[in-house]
């Protein structure tokens, strides 16, 4: 079956958290949807899963409420739901900064066709990473820079150690736009004059020019850990323990193990996430 992955956000004020919290759950829960949503004071930041059907109905919902009705969705297809559970969750930030930030004074945004037509025309630039350390191994745009970062709180500092003109041409990026909005408005607030960012972030990139300028896998946060990002064909993928075709990757829960492994959501249930027996019985004992 085909499960349809919507990946979104928007920097808008939000009163009514605890109302919208709750209501806005039992919605997702009516559908038949699973997913993780935030949502706090000055925004909303979320991911479901569920069939066509099931999205598109979540979508007309969502955009109803005119706060949201100009939300942009990134939109992935996958064999299987990459969330157990609909969890919807209130919080200080939709992306934690712990800064004070004016998100409504962002950096430009660029379209993908006018990022890669800068790389295309050797643009004078410092492409600039937001993620963690761990996301840009797994792929990233030729040349960027990594801020060597283990949590998006750790950036401002990154920030304060960067030596370089506060008037060079910067454009950031993230996988789905969210850390480099906020990024560049903290960017713009320290006295940087030049900063983009790639409108809709990685996945948005690789959707409209896929194997292009994008070097490797993009890491998500959900059960898959990296998507294709659909970077043309690919060999597919099995389960570890029955041999299906499978695209969750995910590490053993048993912690001393910790090897990546594609598991199917059947086996995760029979073997308790595991890798192996073995891995399973030190699990079961506690």
């Amino acid at each position: 079956m085909e499960i349809h992955i919507l990946l979104f956000y928007k920097f808008v004020e939000i009163s009514d958290l605890k109302d919208l919290s709750e209501s806005h759950l039992n919605f997702c829960k009516s559908l038949g949807i699973n997913g993780k949503i935030l949502l706090a004071k000055e925004g909303i930041n979320g991911s479901v899963s569920g069939t066509k059907e099931q999205v598109e109905k979540y979508k007309k919902e969502l955009t109803s409420d005119s706060r949201f009705k100009d939300i942009e969705f990134k939109e992935e297809i996958s064999t299987h739901h990459p969330f157990d559970k609909m969890v919807v969750r209130i919080k200080k930030e939709i992306i934690r900064l712990d800064k004070e930030i004016d998100v409504s004074k962002t950096g430009k945004h660029i379209s993908p066709r006018e990022f890669l037509e800068m790389y295309n025309n050797n643009k004078d630039m410092i492409v600039l990473d937001t993620r963690n350390d761990y996301e840009f191994k797994a792929g990233k745009f030729k040349n960027a820079i990594n801020p060597e970062i283990n949590s998006f709180r750790e950036f401002p500092n990154f920030v304060k150690n960067l030596n370089i003109s506060k008037d060079k041409t910067i454009v950031m990026y993230c996988t789905g736009g969210i850390r480099c909005e906020k990024a560049s408005a903290y960017m713009l607030q320290e006295g940087f004059t030049n900063v983009s960012q790639l409108h809709g972030g990685v996945i948005n990139f690789c959707q409209q020019f896929p194997n292009t300028a994008w070097e490797g896998t993009c890491f998500v946060f959900d059960k898959r850990v990296t998507s294709r990002i659909n970077q043309g064909p690919s060999k597919e993928t099995f389960c570890h323990h029955c041999n299906s075709i499978c695209e969750l990757y995910t590490n053993c829960k048993n912690k001393s193990c910790n090897e990546l492994i594609f598991i199917c959501p059947d086996c995760e249930d029979k073997f308790h996430a595991c890798c192996s027996k073995e891995c399973m019985k030190l699990i079961l004992k506690g």
